[in-house]
């Protein structure tokens, strides 16, 4: 990785980046001795402009930023760093210098659970449920997805709003299984949806079958 650190009189921005919730936590400076300091020793460091010093963000308050990775934008002048943080980032006791709370989006676990299958698919180790899935094969997974969606259909009916979700989640856990047996992701159905969220869709939809180029 190249970084231009003569840009700006040998300081980058730093923006600080939560690796799991996606949010923007702060925004730093680094030069060239806090970038190594920071690959060394897996926690964040940055040059304090005030002190004219290198700096361990949490050396104080405990709450160090563990890198995960790091990337330079286009003009090699800003870097992009994903961090795992203890605790709050902001010296102000706030999850970020902008004064938001931390939280991830919880759609956001529907990608980390499709890359999860994925990687079963991909390894199949022994001992795993996902993998007996796969090796029971597509006719045995359909029928499970049937199964899970007709006790989701009855607790919808007659059971509580708990059984519900219990029921609903191995239904779409089960369905993301089958859509990676076929070579697909859930994000495909986000993209199918999207699509039809367009006012024009069902007109569309009409004319391409029409045309006879609706796959």
């Amino acid at each position: 990785m190249t970084i231009d650190f003569e840009k700006m009189g040998g300081l980058i921005p730093a923006i600080i980046q939560d690796a799991d919730t996606k949010n923007v936590l702060m925004l730093g400076f680094m030069n060239e001795e806090a970038y190594q300091k920071t690959v060394e020793t897996g926690k964040v460091t940055f040059w304090s402009r005030t002190r004219q010093t290198l700096w361990t963000k949490g050396e104080t308050s405990g709450h160090f930023l563990h890198l995960v990775s790091m990337s330079i934008d286009c003009d090699n002048d800003t870097l992009l760093v994903k961090v795992h943080p203890d605790g709050p980032t902001c010296h102000t006791g706030t999850d970020t210098c902008w004064g938001e709370n931390n939280t991830a989006e919880p759609l956001l676990f529907l990608k980390e659970l499709q890359d999860f299958i994925c990687k079963r698919h991909e390894e199949m180790p022994e001992g795993s449920y996902t993998t007996k899935l796969f090796h029971d094969g597509v006719n045995k997974m359909a029928q499970k997805v049937g199964e899970e969606a007709l006790e989701t259909v009855i607790e919808a009916i007659n059971g509580t709003s708990e059984h519900l979700v219990y029921e609903a989640s191995d239904l779409l856990y089960h369905l993301i299984v089958l859509l990676t047996d076929k070579g697909l992701r859930i994000e495909d159905l986000a993209e199918e949806l999207h699509h039809r969220h367009d006012p024009e869709w069902d007109k569309k939809r009409r004319q391409a079958k029409a045309s006879g180029t609706m796959k």
